[in-house]
C-alpha cells in the first residue's frame, strides 16, 4: 500500500473544515446552554488551583466518585462533557484505548518504529521530535472529537529478561538510557508552553513490571520480590527521570505486586516516593482494572470496599476501570475514606485537565492543528529516518555489505517477514499513513524473486523451502527477512525460548547453502533472539535487526541494503544464546549475579557470561577513530559539612545527598573522525568502571551522544557527565552514593581514568 495521497486530506478538510460540531470544547462553551460559562472554574485569568477548588466544591459525591474512572461521566448542569481518559501513543497515536477512533475524520496516523527500534538509535533529540509530531498528530485528531488529550504512553519499563513480550515497547535494558527516552520522548508530546500541556504523557507502569504470562505465573498474581538496591538502581531510575527530567504529566502504577503489595496500593510507592520526593505535578492512574485485580485476583483486601479505600488513600487518582465508580460511595459510608480523599484525588486529574484548556471554553490552544497535519510528507520522512538510525548491522563479512545495485541486479527476497505490513510496527500501534514493506523496499533498488518460505514466522515446516532455495540459486544475492511477530512475543505473551520459531533456522541455513551470492540476514523483533548460528556461518555475510521498523520499514531496510543509509543503530539490550535462560527464572527478579546459587546476573552491567551480542554493539560501512582532546584526570566532589584538610572520606563512597551536585560535572572531549568513504553517524557511549566495590556493577553506561560526521572529517563532541547521577553506585540499603576513588571510563577502544576525591565546599576543584 502506498501512502495515502494527501489530496486525500484535503478533501476530507474540505468536508470537516465547515462542520461547527467538528471542533467541540470539553466544558466552558458558551454554546453549550448549561449557562455556566461564567462561573469562576471557566474563567481563564484566574489561577488554575481557584478553578479547580472552585469546580470540586460544585459537585455533588456523586459526580466526583463519576469522574474517578478513565469513561469520567458527564456533569450536565455544569456544561461538562464525559471524557474518555484512555488514549495511547507509544509510537504513535494509536487505537489501543476507546479515547481513539480511526475512519471518521482520521484514516491513519503516522506510525513510527516500535520503541526498541528507535532507542537502537541512541538519539535523544529525535525522541523529542517523535513526541512532537505524535502529539500534533493527537491534538488534530481531539480538535475533531476523534482523540482524548491524555495519553498512558511511554512504556519505560526496563527490559531486564529477553524473554518478556512487552521488552518491544520499551527503550531496552539501560535504566540511563531508559530514563533519557522517558524525559526526552515526554517533553516533545507534553511541549514547552510552561505550565500548558500540548497533550499529557503518562509513564508506566510502575514499578519493576516485566513478567507477562511465564511459565504459569501472570502479571495478576506475580509478587516481584524487589531489593531495594535494584529497585534504586534499576527499576525506579527511569519513573525518576520521567517526572524530574521530562516533568510528566503522570505516572501509571503496575498489575503486580512489590515485595507483597500492589504497586497501586502502595503509599510508600505513590504518595511517599512518587508525589512527595519526585514531586510529580499529575496524577496517578491504574493499569486497566488493577484495582480489581487487587481485590478479586490478589484477594489483598475482604472485600472490595477496602480495596477502593486503600487504593485512593495510598495516591491513587484515577481508575481505569469500574471499580473506584462502583465501591467508593460505599467505603465512604463505611468509615474507610472520606469525602476529602476523593477531592484530593480530583484536584490532581482536573489540575490536568485544566493545563490541557479543557475548561477554557472555544478558546483552544492548538485548535489550528486539523487534518492537514496528520501523515503530512514530513512526518513520513521522520518515521523513515527513525527507522534508518534504529537498524543495527550485526554482521558484515568480507565486507558484503552494502550490495551493489551493478552487481546484483537481482535479489531473493525469502522469508515470512518479507512483504508483511502490521508487523513492521509492533504493538500498541495505530492504523498507519501507509506501508513500504521489505519487498518493496528493495523492488525500488533492483529485480527481485520473491518467495515466502514459511507461511507465517510460526513456520511449522518446511514444505516452501524447495521454492526459496531455487530463487536462492537464480539471484545475484539473498535476503531472508526472519524473525518474530506478535503471535510470538506480545503484552500477556512472554517467549518460552529465544531461538528463531518453528523451522526459520533451517529455512536460512539451507537458502543459504543453495544462494549463488552473497546471504543476508535480517530480523524483525522486539526481544533478542539466539541467531549464533548465522553469526558463526560463513555463509551467511551479513546479520541486520530491524527491530520493528515502522511504516517505513521496508524503504529504511533496502536503504541500509544498498548503502543509501550508512548503519549507525547499537543494540539497546543484550543477546543472550537460549542456555542462558535456563539459570534465570524468570520470576527471579535480582540484578546482580549470584555465583553461589549459579546465578548469572542480567544485563551487561551484571552479567559477565557469553552472549551473542552485547550491549551497545552496532557496525557501520564506514571506519571511525575516536580521540580524547580533553578531559580531566582529578575531580574533587564538594561535601556539606566537610573541613578543609578532612580526609576521612577520600576512599569512601559518600551519600549523594552530602555532595553538592549542581554542574558536578565531568567534561569530556572526543575528536571522532571518519577515515572512510561514506558520510555517517556515530555513536559514542560512554561506560564507567566504578571503584572496586560490592555495591558497583561491571560497567554501566554514564553518557551517549550521536554525532553526524561526513567523510574525512572530524567532529569533536563534547559530553557532560553528571557525577551525582551517573557516577554513582547504590548500596544495599537502596541508598545512592558516590565512590571516591578511580573511575575508569572506556569509550570504544579509549580508556580514560578519572580520580574522584571529596573536598570541601571551599576547595577549588582541580
Amino acid at each position: 500500500m502506498a501512502f495515502l495521497p494527501s489530496i486525500f486530506f484535503l478533501f476530507l478538510l474540505f468536508l470537516h473544515v465547515f462542520d461547527a460540531n467538528a471542533l467541540v470544547p470539553f466544558a466552558c462553551d458558551p454554546r453549550d446552554g448549561a449557562h455556566t460559562n461564567n462561573l469562576p472554574f471557566c474563567r481563564v485569568s484566574l489561577p488554575i488551583q481557584e478553578r479547580v477548588k472552585d469546580l470540586i466544591g460544585r459537585l455533588t459525591l456523586q459526580e466526583k466518585i463519576s469522574l474517578l474512572v478513565n469513561n469520567a461521566a458527564p456533569v450536565p448542569r455544569l456544561g461538562i462533557k464525559g471524557y474518555e481518559w484512555w488514549s495511547e501513543a507509544l509510537h504513535g497515536v494509536s487505537n489501543v484505548g476507546p479515547g481513539t477512533r480511526f475512519g471518521r475524520n482520521f484514516l491513519g496516523a503516522t506510525s513510527f518504529p516500535q520503541v526498541i527500534t528507535t532507542a537502537a538509535s541512541f538519539n535523544a533529540s529525535l525522541w523529542e521530535d517523535i513526541g512532537r509530531v505524535v502529539s500534533d498528530e493527537a491534538r488534530a485528531m481531539y480538535n475533531f472529537g476523534d482523540a482524548g488529550l491524555t495519553f498512558w504512553s511511554p512504556n519505560v519499563n526496563i527490559l531486564r529478561d529477553p524473554r518478556w513480550g512487552r521488552g518491544q515497547e520499551t527503550p531496552g535494558e539501560d535504566p540511563v538510557v531508559a530514563g533519557k527516552y522517558a524525559a526526552s520522548y515526554v517533553r516533545g508530546l507534553q511541549g514547552y508552553d510552561g505550565n500548558r500541556l500540548k497533550v499529557a504523557a503518562c509513564c508506566k507502569h510502575y514499578t519493576a513490571y516485566d513478567l507477562d504470562n511465564w511459565n504459569g505465573v501472570d502479571r495478576f498474581h506475580f509478587n516481584a520480590k524487589v531489593s531495594k538496591q535494584d529497585l534504586a538502581d534499576t527499576f525506579d531510575v527511569p519513573f525518576r527521570a520521567c517526572v524530574l527530567e521530562g516533568k510528566v504529566a503522570s505516572v501509571m502504577c503496575s498489575y503486580n505486586q512489590v515485595n507483597g503489595i500492589p504497586t497501586c496500593a502502595d503509599p510508600n510507592l505513590l504518595r511517599n516516593t512518587i508525589r512527595g520526593q519526585w514531586k510529580l505535578n499529575g496524577y496517578i492512574v491504574s493499569d486497566c482494572d488493577s484495582v480489581g485485580v487487587l481485590y478479586d485476583n490478589q484477594h489483598y483486601t475482604r472485600t472490595p470496599e477496602e480495596a477502593a479505600a486503600v487504593s485512593i488513600k495510598a495516591g491513587l487518582d484515577l481508575d481505569c476501570g469500574p471499580f473506584l465508580a462502583v465501591h467508593t460511595e460505599a467505603a465512604i459510608r463505611k468509615g474507610l475514606l472520606n469525602e476529602v480523599d476523593v477531592n484530593n484525588a480530583l484536584v490532581n486529574t482536573i489540575t490536568v485537565q485544566m493545563r490541557l484548556g479543557m475548561f477554557d471554553g472555544d478558546g483552544q490552544p492548538y485548535g489550528n492543528l486539523g487534518i492537514r497535519d496528520v501523515c503530512t510528507a514530513a512526518n513520513n520522512q521522520l518515521a523513515l529516518e527513525a527507522a534508518r538510525q534504529g537498524i543495527v548491522l550485526m554482521k558484515n563479512g568480507g565486507p558484503s555489505l552494502p550490495l551493489s545495485i551493478i552487481r546484483h541486479r537481482t535479489v531473493a527476497v525469502i522469508g515470512p517477514n518479507s512483504d508483511v505490513t502490521v508487523t513492521m510496527i509492533g504493538n500498541y500501534a495505530g492504523v498507519a499513513c501507509g506501508y513500504t514493506t521489505p519487498l518493496q523496499g528493495i523492488a525500488r533498488y533492483v529485480q527481485t524473486i520473491h518467495q515466502a518460505g514459511c507461511i507465517d514466522v510460526a513456520c511449522l515446516d518446511n514444505r516452501l523451502f524447495g521454492a526459496a532455495e531455487n530463487a536462492a540459486r537464480q539471484a545475484d544475492a539473498t535476503v531472508l527477512v526472519m524473525g518474530l511477530d506478535q503471535s510470538i512475543e506480545a503484552e500477556f505473551k512472554d517467549r518460552v525460548g529465544i531461538l528463531l520459531p518453528g523451522h526459520q533456522q533451517e529455512l536460512v541455513s539451507r537458502v543459504a547453502m543453495a544462494s549463488r551470492g552473497p546471504t543476508i540476514l535480517v530480523l524483525m523483533s522486539g526481544g533478542p533472539i539466539d541467531v549464533s548460528f548465522a553469526k558463526n556461518d560463513p555463509r551467511i555475510a551479513g546479520i541486520i535487526w530491524a527491530g520493528y521498523p515502522g511504516q517505513s520499514g521496508g524503504t529504511a531496510i533496502a536503504d541500509v541494503l544498498f548503502g543509501t543509509t550508512n548503519p549507525g543503530g547499537k543494540l539497546p539490550m543484550t543477546w543472550y544464546p537460549q542456555d542462558y535462560l535456563a539459570k534465570v527464572p524468570m520470576t527471579i527478579m535480582g540484578m546482580r549475579a549470584d555465583p553461589a546459587r549459579g546465578y548469572p546476573g542480567r544485563t551487561y552491567r551484571f552479567y559477565k557470561g557469553p552472549v551473542v551480542y552485547p550491549f551497545g554493539h552496532g557496525m557501520s560501512y564506514g571506519n571511525f577513530v575516536h580521540t580524547i582532546a580533553q578531559a580531566p584526570k582529578i575531580m574533587a566532589v564538594p561535601l556539606h559539612g566537610l573541613r578543609t584538610g578532612n580526609s576521612t572520606f577520600s576512599s569512601a563512597a559518600v551519600r549523594v545527598t552530602r555532595a553538592k551536585c549542581n554542574r558536578l560535572s565531568v567534561g569530556v572531549h572526543v575528536n571522532v573522525k571518519n577515515v572512510g568513504s561514506k558520510d555517517g553517524s556515530q555513536t559514542l557511549l560512554i561506560f564507567s568502571k566504578p571503584p572496586a566495590g560490592q555495591w558497583s556493577p561491571h560497567k554501566q553506561l554514564v553518557a551517549f551522544e550521536k554525532v553526524h560526521v561526513p567523510a574525512r572529517s572530524q567532529q569533536t563532541v563534547k559530553i557532560g557527565i553528571h557525577v551525582c547521577k551517573h557516577l554513582s553506585v547504590v548500596d544495599k540499603n537502596g541508598i545512592r552514593r558516590i565512590p571516591m576513588g578511580e573511575h575508569r571510563l572506556h569509550i570504544g577502544d579509549l580508556r580514560h581514568s578519572v580520580s574522584l576525591h571529596a573536598s570541601a565546599l571551599g576547595e577549588i576543584k582541580v
